[in-house]
């Protein structure tokens, strides 16, 4: 992938596989022409846009194709509480080239803070983001950041691009209406202008000095020191004469860098979408209601950077995905297999009485976390030594509440049900209050406990009794069927602090919520939907980041062979699509969010008029009503919310 200053682009998709073509994703292709093209040598600055750009919003819920045919553009209003995330999408579509070098054109994209009458702003850059939305396997999905406040983006003959527009309003911001403006503006290329200025001795010269740097740095591997600090020094004094010579000039002034918001720079010629946000007088509590627990695999991390297992690095990593994962109400643990579907899960890779274990567990904003059953790096005592000072520190702690130990993964025999029982006894020993997490599907195969296949799941609760308290049962199994949710919390003692979470994986597939590639964005938002109309407290996803393994940051993602596509992949590195060290979301992982936060809406309604009242707002909006019956468009999502609005906010 090449990421050159403000031109990002992607031309191959950066997923083993190939791009999809034809589709719209659902979406119906009712064109907006322009029956009066233009011909002939076009200058984009002399030139109205819309005669040479289609721009039109879709909700957040889209999967907006590079097929996807024009829509009528219409201003966007937005409904948001504090401390919430509310996101759009703008797509931009070609007319007609106006550029050269195989792309249409360029166009520049800036976005204005969103200010309120009584002077209050949402700032670009920190509240407001722009993304670029990047297929995976041909269907919409990473989301690429975008430079802020201006960006520069090529346009394709045919091909519809998209943007994804976050607005994130802060806890303590103050209620009201918040305007502002996405300005679109056809441009011609830099690279265009570029080679049209250096003449070819010039070019030549760049290209040698910049080949110089490179062959400096490349062969270092195995390179004394000394040597490795000479060749570096002499690629910097190289780069730092390149983008000194005159070639570049035009990019610094005496100040530096030369400011692209001055108003000379927006043309007179652009389309000026029109952003009006209602900020209403509701906080999101910084705690989610339902804790929503994701496993980050630290295997796919160790292999991908080289960084090895307990290094500084390792925990550098570590701690860049744990506070980057925050920002979407989930609450990150780490985990490693072992034989039979043991796991290793931990939230902190610290030790329980190292200060940044008692920051990341004290944080408000995760809801639950998992104590490692044994040591992460090696330490002096044995593994049970260690397991009792960790409990030993850890329920002494007021975020003791938060823990769990989640110890196997789908059990199905006696011997891995007794493994649980006798790991679960262990911990029980040193902290009898201690919360033991399984995960299942069924009971043990060579231990009928009923005559049937559903009878024998739903005594899984009595069999493991009293060495689990949070029993975690996979989506598929209830099919859909929701009364079947009804009859597993009916084995649930939640008078002795038991409690019913959910899991979804390869399964259940389509229609039902999941979040696998390619399957509908209210599919995707519909997953925490589920988990509240059926009563769980809790929700757990297996991998964020499982994708096959590879020792480059940078190589393209293959998932992993036998399960479908997305599946256990919420989030990108990011150098597999540019030169950024930060993970790349997909929008699947802006839809959990999305649907985490449809969760604390409904939550507020059913305080005010009782869960019936909110499992009718979910029926009478036709959101949602079971895993074969909720909404494919975006409407009634607004509708939900509009009326928790209407109703809760004084």
């Amino acid at each position: 992938m090449e990421n050159s200053g403000d031109h990002q682009e992607t031309n191959v998709p950066p997923v083993e596989g190939v791009a999809g073509g034809g589709t719209a994703y659902g979406w119906s292709d009712t064109g907006v022409n322009d029956p009066r093209p233009l011909r002939g040598a076009i200058d984009p600055t002399k030139v109205p846009p819309l005669e040479l750009l289609n721009v039109w919003c879709m909700p957040s819920t889209a999967n907006v194709g590079p097929q996807d045919m024009p829509r009528e553009l219409e201003p966007i209003s937005l409904l948001a509480a504090r401390n919430e995330r509310e996101s759009i999408q703008i797509a931009i579509r070609p007319k007609v080239s106006w550029g050269g070098s195989g792309i249409a054109g360029t166009v520049q994209v800036q976005c204005t803070d969103l200010c309120s009458p009584c002077g209050a702003r949402l700032v670009v850059g920190q509240s407001v983001t722009l993304r670029r939305v990047v297929p995976v396997l041909g269907v919409p999905d990473a989301l690429v950041p975008l430079d802020m406040p201006v960006c520069q983006l090529n346009l394709f003959p045919g091909e519809t691009r998209v943007l994804w527009v976050s607005i994130d309003v802060p806890s303590e911001h103050p209620p009201g209406q918040y305007d502002g403006e996405i300005i679109i503006s056809a441009t011609k290329a830099e690279a265009e202008s570029t080679s049209q200025s250096l003449s070819k001795v010039e070019k030549h010269q760049l290209f040698r000095e910049l080949r110089d740097c490179l062959d400096a740095v490349e062969p270092l591997e195995g390179k004394p020191l000394e040597e490795v600090v000479e060749r570096v020094k002499s690629a910097t004094s190289s780069l730092r004469r390149v983008l000194l010579s005159p070639s570049f000039s035009d990019f610094f002034s005496d100040n530096g860098p030369i400011d692209m918001m001055e108003e000379d720079s927006i043309s007179s010629l652009s389309i000026r979408l029109k952003i009006s946000l209602t900020v209403w007088d509701f906080v999101l509590p910084a705690t989610p209601s339902v804790p929503a627990v994701i496993g980050i695999s630290d295997t796919v991390i160790e292999d991908r950077f080289g960084v090895e297992h307990g290094s500084s690095e390792w925990f550098q990593l570590l701690d860049q995905h744990f506070k980057w994962l925050l920002q979407y109400r989930i609450s990150p643990y780490f985990c490693r297999w072992g034989n039979g579907m043991r796991v290793l899960t931990y939230t902190s890779p610290w030790p329980a009485d190292h200060p940044k274990s008692d920051e990341y567990l004290s944080d408000p904003r995760l809801a639950a976390y998992a104590v490692p059953y044994g040591p992460l790096v090696p330490c002096e005592g044995t593994a049970k030594d260690y397991l009792r000072r960790e409990v030993e520190i850890l329920s002494t702690k007021n975020h003791w509440r938060k823990a769990y130990f989640y110890l196997w993964d789908e059990p199905l025999n006696v011997e891995q049900y007794d493994a649980i029982r006798s790991m679960a006894s262990e911990i029980h020993a040193y902290a009898p209050d201690a919360r033991i997490l399984t995960t299942y599907y069924c009971g043990p195969s060579d231990a009928p406990l009923a005559s049937n296949n559903f009878e024998a799941f739903l005594k899984v609760p009595e069999f493991l009794r009293p060495h689990t308290q949070i029993y975690c049962t996979s989506e598929w199994v209830i099919g859909n069927r929701e009364d079947l949710a009804k009859d597993i919390i009916a084995e649930i003692q939640t008078e002795n602090g038991e409690e019913w979470w959910t899991y979804v994986c390869l399964g259940p597939g389509d229609p039902h919520p999941n979040w696998h590639l390619g399957m509908r964005g209210t599919q995707h938002r519909a997953v925490m939907w589920r988990v509240w109309k059926e009563g769980g407290t809790g929700f757990l996803y297996w991998g964020a980041n499982c994708y096959e393994k590879a020792t480059v940051p940078s190589a393209e993602i293959r998932f992993r062979r036998g399960l479908p596509p997305g599946d256990g992949v919420l989030f990108y590195p990011g150098q597999v699509f540019s030169s950024s060290q930060q993970p790349v979301a997909s929008l699947r992982l802006e839809r959990l969010l999305s649907g985490l936060q449809d969760i604390e809406y409904l939550k507020l309604y059913a305080s005010r008029f009782g869960r019936d009242e909110g499992l009718n707002l979910l029926e009478k909006t036709g959101m949602y009503q079971g895993p074969e019956r909720y909404t494919s468009e975006h409407t009634p999502i607004d509708v939900m919310r509009g009326e928790v609005y209407r109703t809760c906010r004084s």
